[in-house]
Protein backbone atom coordinates (compact mmCIF):
# COMPACT_ATOMS: atom_id res chain seq x y z
CA UNK A 1 0.00 0.00 0.00
CA UNK A 2 0.93 3.68 -1.05
CA UNK A 3 2.34 5.59 2.01
CA UNK A 4 1.51 9.25 2.54
CA UNK A 5 4.45 11.51 1.93
CA UNK A 6 5.83 13.57 5.31
CA UNK A 7 2.51 12.08 7.19
CA UNK A 8 3.02 14.02 10.56
CA UNK A 9 3.04 17.42 8.56
CA UNK A 10 0.04 16.38 6.64
CA UNK A 11 -1.44 15.79 10.00
CA UNK A 12 -0.71 18.95 10.95
CA UNK A 13 -2.15 20.58 8.33
CA UNK A 14 -5.52 18.17 8.36
CA UNK A 15 -5.91 18.93 12.52
CA UNK A 16 -5.85 22.76 11.68
CA UNK A 17 -7.76 22.80 7.91
CA UNK A 18 -10.32 19.96 8.25
CA UNK A 19 -13.11 18.82 11.00
CA UNK A 20 -12.03 15.48 10.48
CA UNK A 21 -11.77 12.96 13.44
CA UNK A 22 -8.59 11.83 14.94
CA UNK A 23 -9.77 8.23 14.29
CA UNK A 24 -10.12 9.46 10.39
CA UNK A 25 -6.60 11.25 10.16
CA UNK A 26 -4.58 8.46 12.12
CA UNK A 27 -5.90 5.96 9.50
CA UNK A 28 -4.66 8.21 6.91
CA UNK A 29 -1.60 8.95 7.88
CA UNK A 30 -0.55 5.61 9.81
CA UNK A 31 0.12 8.05 12.93
CA UNK A 32 -1.37 6.83 16.16
CA UNK A 33 -4.94 8.66 17.29
CA UNK A 34 -2.66 9.36 20.57
CA UNK A 35 -0.23 11.55 18.84
CA UNK A 36 -2.96 13.20 16.34
CA UNK A 37 -4.52 14.17 19.52
CA UNK A 38 -1.42 15.35 20.65
CA UNK A 39 -0.74 17.40 17.83
CA UNK A 40 -3.97 19.20 18.11
CA UNK A 41 -3.27 19.76 22.31
CA UNK A 42 -0.09 21.69 20.49
CA UNK A 43 1.91 19.19 22.28
CA UNK A 44 3.46 17.92 19.50
CA UNK A 45 5.18 19.10 16.26
CA UNK A 46 4.83 22.34 17.72
CA UNK A 47 5.75 25.32 15.13
CA UNK A 48 5.94 22.63 12.27
CA UNK A 49 4.04 23.67 9.18
CA UNK A 50 1.52 21.82 7.15
CA UNK A 51 1.49 19.84 4.28
CA UNK A 52 -1.34 20.42 1.68
CA UNK A 53 -2.11 16.77 0.81
CA UNK A 54 -4.07 18.51 -2.19
CA UNK A 55 -1.34 20.21 -3.88
CA UNK A 56 0.84 17.34 -4.26
CA UNK A 57 -1.83 14.89 -5.35
CA UNK A 58 -2.37 12.77 -2.36
CA UNK A 59 -6.14 14.19 -1.84
CA UNK A 60 -8.79 15.59 -3.49
CA UNK A 61 -10.84 18.21 -1.91
CA UNK A 62 -13.99 16.38 -2.81
CA UNK A 63 -12.34 12.88 -1.00
CA UNK A 64 -11.58 15.92 2.10
CA UNK A 65 -15.63 16.17 2.37
CA UNK A 66 -16.84 12.73 1.75
CA UNK A 67 -14.75 12.15 4.94
CA UNK A 68 -15.72 15.26 6.67
CA UNK A 69 -19.78 14.15 6.19
CA UNK A 70 -19.61 10.53 7.82
CA UNK A 71 -16.99 10.09 10.58
CA UNK A 72 -16.98 5.91 9.87
CA UNK A 73 -15.39 6.94 6.45
CA UNK A 74 -11.97 6.45 5.68
CA UNK A 75 -9.68 8.82 3.31
CA UNK A 76 -8.41 7.41 0.22
CA UNK A 77 -5.24 8.40 -1.62
CA UNK A 78 -5.50 9.81 -5.07
CA UNK A 79 -4.49 7.60 -7.66
CA UNK A 80 -0.67 8.84 -8.90
CA UNK A 81 0.21 9.45 -11.95
CA UNK A 82 3.82 8.59 -11.32
CA UNK A 83 4.48 5.00 -12.13
CA UNK A 84 5.40 2.73 -8.69
CA UNK A 85 8.80 1.38 -8.60
CA UNK A 86 9.40 -2.45 -9.93
CA UNK A 87 10.98 -4.79 -7.58
CA UNK A 88 13.82 -5.94 -8.54
CA UNK A 89 14.34 -9.42 -10.00
CA UNK A 90 16.45 -12.27 -8.31
CA UNK A 91 20.08 -12.11 -8.82
CA UNK A 92 23.17 -10.64 -7.88
CA UNK A 93 23.14 -8.49 -5.02
CA UNK A 94 24.47 -4.79 -5.94
CA UNK A 95 27.56 -4.11 -4.37
CA UNK A 96 28.62 -0.43 -3.77
CA UNK A 97 31.70 0.99 -5.95
CA UNK A 98 33.92 1.50 -2.66
CA UNK A 99 33.30 -2.09 -1.50
CA UNK A 100 33.61 -4.41 -4.23
CA UNK A 101 37.29 -4.40 -4.40
CA UNK A 102 36.74 -6.36 -0.61
CA UNK A 103 34.75 -8.96 -2.49
CA UNK A 104 37.25 -11.45 -3.20
CA UNK A 105 38.23 -11.36 0.79
CA UNK A 106 34.71 -12.18 1.54
CA UNK A 107 34.70 -14.79 -1.41
CA UNK A 108 37.86 -16.55 0.44
CA UNK A 109 36.27 -16.48 3.80
CA UNK A 110 32.92 -18.30 2.96
CA UNK A 111 35.05 -20.84 0.72
CA UNK A 112 37.55 -21.33 3.75
CA UNK A 113 34.92 -21.19 6.47
CA UNK A 114 31.46 -22.69 4.79
CA UNK A 115 32.74 -25.28 2.13
CA UNK A 116 28.69 -26.49 2.02
CA UNK A 117 27.73 -23.47 0.57
CA UNK A 118 27.86 -23.72 -3.44
CA UNK A 119 29.68 -21.15 -5.81
CA UNK A 120 26.46 -19.73 -7.36
CA UNK A 121 25.39 -19.08 -3.52
CA UNK A 122 28.67 -17.84 -2.32
CA UNK A 123 28.55 -15.20 -5.67
CA UNK A 124 24.71 -14.34 -5.02
CA UNK A 125 25.93 -13.43 -1.47
CA UNK A 126 28.86 -11.26 -2.40
CA UNK A 127 27.16 -10.04 -5.56
CA UNK A 128 29.79 -10.87 -7.40
CA UNK A 129 30.00 -14.08 -10.15
CA UNK A 130 30.83 -17.75 -10.32
CA UNK A 131 33.81 -17.15 -12.46
CA UNK A 132 35.39 -14.62 -9.47
CA UNK A 133 34.17 -17.13 -7.31
CA UNK A 134 36.43 -19.98 -9.53
CA UNK A 135 38.81 -18.13 -9.92
CA UNK A 136 39.28 -17.59 -5.78
CA UNK A 137 38.64 -21.32 -5.35
CA UNK A 138 41.69 -22.26 -7.92
CA UNK A 139 44.02 -19.56 -6.47
CA UNK A 140 44.18 -17.71 -9.98
CA UNK A 141 42.14 -14.65 -9.26
CA UNK A 142 44.76 -11.58 -10.93
CA UNK A 143 44.94 -9.92 -7.26
CA UNK A 144 45.21 -13.32 -5.31
CA UNK A 145 48.69 -12.24 -3.56
CA UNK A 146 46.41 -9.46 -1.79
CA UNK A 147 43.58 -12.06 -1.19
CA UNK A 148 42.51 -12.58 2.93
CA UNK A 149 40.10 -14.10 3.92
CA UNK A 150 37.05 -11.51 6.20
CA UNK A 151 33.64 -12.21 6.84
CA UNK A 152 31.58 -10.44 4.51
CA UNK A 153 28.58 -9.37 7.01
CA UNK A 154 31.80 -7.51 8.75
CA UNK A 155 32.54 -6.16 5.25
CA UNK A 156 28.68 -5.08 5.16
CA UNK A 157 28.35 -7.03 1.83
CA UNK A 158 25.45 -9.36 3.19
CA UNK A 159 23.51 -9.72 6.52
CA UNK A 160 23.86 -12.52 8.96
CA UNK A 161 20.63 -13.45 8.61
CA UNK A 162 20.99 -14.45 4.24
CA UNK A 163 24.12 -15.73 5.44
CA UNK A 164 22.53 -18.25 7.97
CA UNK A 165 19.62 -18.61 5.09
CA UNK A 166 22.15 -19.80 2.40
CA UNK A 167 24.18 -21.93 4.68
CA UNK A 168 21.08 -23.74 6.03
CA UNK A 169 19.87 -24.61 2.69
CA UNK A 170 23.12 -25.77 1.62
CA UNK A 171 23.36 -28.21 4.72
CA UNK A 172 19.91 -29.30 3.84
CA UNK A 173 20.96 -30.19 0.30
CA UNK A 174 24.13 -32.14 1.41
CA UNK A 175 21.62 -34.35 3.82
CA UNK A 176 19.40 -35.23 1.21
CA UNK A 177 22.17 -35.94 -1.27
CA UNK A 178 23.87 -38.00 1.44
CA UNK A 179 20.91 -39.90 2.24
CA UNK A 180 20.24 -40.53 -1.58
CA UNK A 181 23.61 -41.98 -1.43
CA UNK A 182 23.48 -44.14 1.43
CA UNK A 183 20.16 -45.89 -0.23
CA UNK A 184 21.67 -46.33 -3.25
CA UNK A 185 24.35 -48.32 -1.74
CA UNK A 186 21.86 -49.87 0.65
CA UNK A 187 20.05 -51.24 -2.47
CA UNK A 188 23.28 -52.09 -4.50
CA UNK A 189 24.47 -54.33 -1.76
CA UNK A 190 21.43 -55.94 -1.58
CA UNK A 191 21.70 -56.53 -5.41
CA UNK A 192 24.98 -57.90 -4.96
CA UNK A 193 24.11 -60.47 -2.26
CA UNK A 194 23.68 -64.16 -3.91
CA UNK A 195 20.32 -65.87 -3.11
CA UNK A 196 20.95 -69.06 -1.05
CA UNK A 197 20.04 -72.53 -2.73
CA UNK A 198 17.73 -74.99 -0.77
CA UNK A 199 19.72 -77.93 -0.31
CA UNK A 200 19.66 -81.48 -2.53
CA UNK A 201 18.31 -84.65 -0.53
CA UNK A 202 20.93 -87.61 -1.11
CA UNK A 203 19.32 -91.04 -2.10
CA UNK A 204 20.83 -93.19 0.99
CA UNK A 205 23.79 -95.44 0.05
CA UNK A 206 23.20 -99.26 -0.51
CA UNK A 207 24.42 -101.14 2.58
CA UNK A 208 27.75 -103.14 2.23
CA UNK A 209 28.49 -106.09 3.95
CA UNK A 210 30.66 -106.44 7.29
CA UNK A 211 34.19 -107.50 6.79
CA UNK A 212 33.69 -110.75 8.95
CA UNK A 213 30.95 -111.82 7.31
CA UNK A 214 31.11 -114.32 4.55
CA UNK A 215 30.09 -113.16 0.91
CA UNK A 216 27.40 -115.78 -0.28
CA UNK A 217 26.73 -116.85 -4.14
CA UNK A 218 22.82 -116.77 -4.33
CA UNK A 219 23.03 -119.87 -6.94
CA UNK A 220 24.83 -122.13 -3.70
CA UNK A 221 22.41 -120.53 -1.15
CA UNK A 222 19.65 -123.61 -1.50
CA UNK A 223 22.26 -126.37 -2.11
CA UNK A 224 22.54 -129.34 0.46
CA UNK A 225 26.14 -130.23 1.22
CA UNK A 226 27.28 -132.67 -0.66
CA UNK A 227 29.51 -133.95 1.83
CA UNK A 228 27.08 -134.76 4.75
CA UNK A 229 25.08 -136.74 1.87
CA UNK A 230 27.56 -139.21 1.15
CA UNK A 231 28.49 -139.95 4.66
CA UNK A 232 25.10 -141.08 5.21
Amino acid sequence: MSQVLMPKATAVWLVENTTLTFDQISAFTGLHPLEVQAIADGEVAGGMTGLDPTTNGQLTKDEIKRAEADQAARLKLSPRDIPEPVARSKGPRYTPVAKRQDRPDAIAWLLKVHPELQDSQVAKLVGSTKSTVQSVRDRTHWNMQNVRPRDPVTLGLCSLKDLNDSVDKARRKAAREDAAKKKASAKATMAEEPVAEEPVAEEPAAEEPAADEPTVDPADADQPDLGETRHN
